[in-house]
């Protein structure tokens, strides 16, 4: 078992595949893009799947696969085919752009791999692709309905963007009111490869909760794990429900469970710090898994208490995009 040093269980993995994204958010990095890692400063799949099985045998129970767009490599199913016969591996999930996951949709069911988060901060075509600067709406409207009605446990992840998608937080909650799914929306954060600079936000998660309310005045509290990022809600009448999540806010530290490990190796115990330690070289070297576990060991104790602890103990970590740091 994975404790910190604040006696809090670390069971839960964001394991990055890639640093490498074929959408162009504008809140996540230049128009331009961004420097992306040589390949072989980045796990191969063979390394990912040790480093699974190491993490498990450690006490992680739960595995999300991220980003960059998990997708975008082509050996992903590999990786999965190994996570999904991992004993001691309770949950296997996905976060994707949905614009590549099409043709491995019936695959992910046969390995029993059912919860996919989908990024989708727009539900009108014309914002979506002034927000990702791509024209991907369809394929990516497509493939959320399909994992829906396919039996997917869909969470659609909507970063509220001030002067950008506001105008579609409602329209996002009528749509999928027919679904059961959680749209779940996030405060936006600071972290995009230095794009722009902000120090404070107007769309904060109790102003996107009015926002929410003065449109559905039935709103329900519903219970959440003591760990969940999102304090969430039913609408009545909506077989959906929707989620408010304070990653700019950062209410949630208190109970954090996570770790990150980035497609480049980078141990991170808090996204508003900087790397604890990296692994790549560690997997490569003899002894892989004594000394992967004692990195991990050290990182874990020696983690912030909360994010605002965190960002004190470091400057520029701003400059980072969410691409290379797990999406």
């Amino acid at each position: 078992m994975l404790v910190d040093n604040h006696n809090r269980k670390i069971n839960y993995l964001r394991l990055a595949v890639t640093d490498r994204c074929n959408l162009r958010c504008n809140y996540c990095m230049p128009s331009e893009g961004i420097q992306f890692a040589e390949s072989k400063k980045l796990f191969s799949i063979e390394e990912l799947c040790k480093l699974s099985e190491i993490m498990v045998g450690q006490g992680i129970d739960k595995i999300r696969i991220t980003g960059g767009e998990p997708f975008v490599r082509k050996d992903i199913m590999v990786l999965l085919h190994k996570l999904s016969a991992l004993e001691g591996l309770e949950d296997i999930s996905i976060t994707t752009n949905a614009t590549l996951i099409g043709p491995y949709i019936e695959e992910l069911k046969s390995l029993g791999i059912r919860n996919i988060n989908v990024s989708l901060d727009a539900i009108h075509k014309e914002t979506f692709e002034k927000i990702t600067r791509r024209d991907q709406y369809d394929i990516v409207y497509n493939n959320l309905i399909r994992l829906i009605t396919e039996g997917f446990n869909v969470r659609i992840n909507f970063i509220a963007l001030e002067n950008q998608n506001i105008q579609d937080i409602i329209p996002i909650l009528e749509l999928m009111k027919h679904y059961p799914v959680s749209v779940r929306f996030l405060e936006e954060m600071p972290f995009n490869g230095g794009s722009k600079k902000f120090e404070s936000i107007t769309w904060n998660y109790k102003k996107i909760l009015n926002h929410i309310i003065s449109e559905f005045p039935e709103v329900t509290l519903l219970p959440s794990p003591k760990t969940s990022t999102s304090v969430n809600y039913q609408i009545k009448g909506h077989k959906g429900t929707f989620g408010l999540i304070p990653s700019f806010s950062r209410t949630f530290c208190g109970s954090c469970n996570r770790l990150r490990i980035s497609a480049t190796g980078d141990v991170i115990t808090c996204l508003y710090g900087k790397p604890r330690a990296n692994l790549l070289d560690v997997m490569r070297s003899e002894n892989a898994e004594q000394n992967i576990t004692a990195h991990i060991l050290q990182a874990i104790g020696t983690r912030s208490k909360t994010g605002f602890e965190e960002q004190e103990r470091y400057k520029g970590v701003f400059e980072n995009s969410m691409t290379s740091i797990g999406g």
